[in-house]
């Protein structure tokens, strides 16, 4: 939780948040911000937009299990290249069932860099731009399956721009980002691995795999050439492992956290770990991991899932649902009463709280 910003909020830097976390999952702009206003104290929405689209010191982009993420943008290279090989592969073999060629694949990607050359273009008008350069298999892989900047996100060739009105915009890495000295696929899933143990360990080979959306076999080569750098544990009786370095830190640590948290939808703390037991008990499991891979937000007391909770914006004021599994404590109400009144002042509106029954 210390790693995560949830024991003090007394930053403001998004940058720092994303880093720490590595990078704030971000389908929901909505949920990203409040999850960074969760970890932080006096940040604004306008904050957050600025480190995207004026400093560009954040970038927005696939990356994770293809999902959308707010990352470093000095750190976007080392992502980029640690996943890049499973994420095109698994695009690849879509676009191989529609018989798409070498030749026609490397064509759309340097149809959609042409195409961006003049700076960032919203997602219709790019599809529209670049639909008659392309053959008619890929017009079909992109009318059925995926948009057409999908590929060149998943290369790392792109990224998301700035929003225009309803639609997303997509710019050129190289133009859009700082240049960088370009990462080693193996140094880059080293270093990958590093961050995620450093925010998420004690962990496992299994853990890693699921959060980085590396597949099992692909990950265990960097897994297993890390292991001076890993120290494993036990916890609860489940073998794990974290960075050696971290070994003294955990034993000089209290044990237990405090407080209470309010985290928004698809938080990076819940989502990092394959099995789940050390967050939600098994009973309340579906009442946070919804079908169709939707993930609830969650009141998290001591580090531990103690219910969800939801937020409507009405005008002025914003009315808080929370459900919690078991009856909470007075203390408790007092924490989730605090955090509440905090997101309603990062949201600009005056919170109201229902508290329904376990």
């Amino acid at each position: 939780m210390a790693r995560h910003h949830l024991l003090s909020t007394k930053g403001n830097d998004p940058v720092a948040v994303c880093r720490d976390v590595c990078g704030m999952q971000a389908q929901l702009m909505t949920a990203a911000r409040m999850n960074i206003a969760a970890r932080t104290r006096g940040l604004t929405p306008a904050d957050i937009e600025a480190a995207l689209w004026q400093e560009r010191t954040l970038v927005k982009t696939l990356c994770m299990r293809q999902t959308v993420h707010l990352l470093p943008a000095a750190e976007f290279h080392v992502y980029a290249a640690a996943v890049r090989r499973s994420r095109v592969a698994a695009v690849e073999r879509i676009m191989a069932r529609f018989r798409i060629t070498a030749g026609e694949r490397d064509a759309l990607l340097r149809a959609i860099m042409e195409t961006l050359e003049a700076g960032p273009v919203a997602k219709g008008e790019l599809t529209a731009r670049i639909r008659p350069r392309v053959s008619s298999r890929v017009r079909a892989w992109m009318d059925r399956v995926w948009n057409a900047s999908r590929l060149a996100l998943v290369e790392g060739l792109i990224c998301y721009g700035p929003d225009r009105g309803q639609q997303v915009t997509f710019a050129r890495v190289d133009q859009w980002l700082p240049r960088v000295r370009q990462v080693a696929e193996k140094d880059a899933k080293r270093e990958l691995l590093r961050k995620y143990l450093r925010a998420y360990g004690p962990a496992t080979l299994r853990d890693f795999s699921h959060w980085s959306g590396i597949p099992v076999n692909e990950a265990r080569e960097t897994w297993e050439a890390s292991g001076d750098e890993r120290a494993d544990v036990s916890v609860a009786g489940r073998h794990a492992s974290l960075l050696r370095g971290d070994l003294r830190k955990l034993r000089e640590s209290e044990g237990s956290a405090r407080g209470v948290c309010l985290l928004a939808a698809f938080d990076p703390y819940v989502l990092a770990h394959a099995g789940k037991e050390h967050l939600v008990a098994p009973r309340h499991y579906k009442r946070i991991f919804r079908s169709l891979g939707w993930v609830m937000p969650v009141v998290l007391a001591g580090g531990i899932a103690a219910g969800t909770w939801s937020h409507t914006m009405r005008g002025a004021r914003v009315e808080f649902s929370v459900h919690p599994f078991e009856p909470l404590t007075r203390a408790l109400r007092r924490g989730v009463e605090a955090e509440a009144e905090k997101l309603g002042s990062f949201l600009g509106a005056e919170p109201r709280i229902e508290f329904a029954g376990p």
